[in-house]
């Protein structure tokens, strides 16, 4: 479970941990038991992809869980987000499992919102990986989203979203225009001019 910050990551300590680990997870499949090994919270960006390649040799492959990791240690009230940054690498690089971080980390016990706003955050992640990792299918979603938003389709854009309920807030929550724009562009929104010309 270490490090607690960044501090602390890649030391002596984490990787003597990694060892002892490797070596429960060998007297774990010898008895026949599964196991499964829950690493690091705290990692900068650049250490993330040794972490996760030690851990899988020094594991012997075993199926690796991070919590996060978060980037930064100076977020508090964003850990969620420093997290999702650390979990798409993490993802990346082989982790097999993430966490989900509150945004309440650090500072108190999560609410229902919190839990939330971190699960999502963290599929964010995950999904952002599974399409740079080539995964079949994951991009299918992505290209689903764009086709709705070429076609200025607001219903299936909020369909599609990975929240779609905070979506719908966001988007319900501005004034509509008249030609089926966001207020983002207004008049000069590319997808409303693009759909204009190839009428013509």
């Amino acid at each position: 479970m270490r490090p607690g910050c960044l501090a602390d990551a890649t030391d002596r300590a984490q990787v003597q941990e990694l060892v002892t680990l490797g070596e429960l997870v060998m007297r774990a499949r010898a008895a026949g038991v599964q196991a499964m090994v829950e690493g690091p919270g705290h990692v900068p960006i650049g250490q993330i992809e040794t972490n996760m390649r030690m851990q899988k040799e020094l594991c012997h492959g075993a199926p690796f869980y991070v919590l996060g990791p978060l980037v930064t240690d100076i977020a508090p009230g964003y850990d969620h987000i420093t997290a999702a940054i650390g979990g798409a690498w993490a993802a990346y690089f082989g982790a097999d499992y993430l966490c989900y971080v509150t945004p309440s980390e650090h500072l108190r016990l999560p609410t229902v919102d919190d839990v939330r706003q971190g699960v999502t955050v963290l599929r964010i992640a995950a999904h952002a990986a599974d399409i740079a990792k080539g995964v079949p299918g994951a991009a299918d979603w992505d290209l689903k989203m764009s086709q709705a938003r070429k076609a200025l389709d607001w219903d299936k854009q909020i369909e599609l979203a990975i929240d779609p309920q905070h979506a719908r807030e966001v988007f319900d929550s501005a004034p509509k225009k008249s030609g089926g724009e966001c207020t983002m562009c207004g008049d000069f929104c590319a997808m409303k001019r693009m759909n204009e010309v190839e009428k013509e």
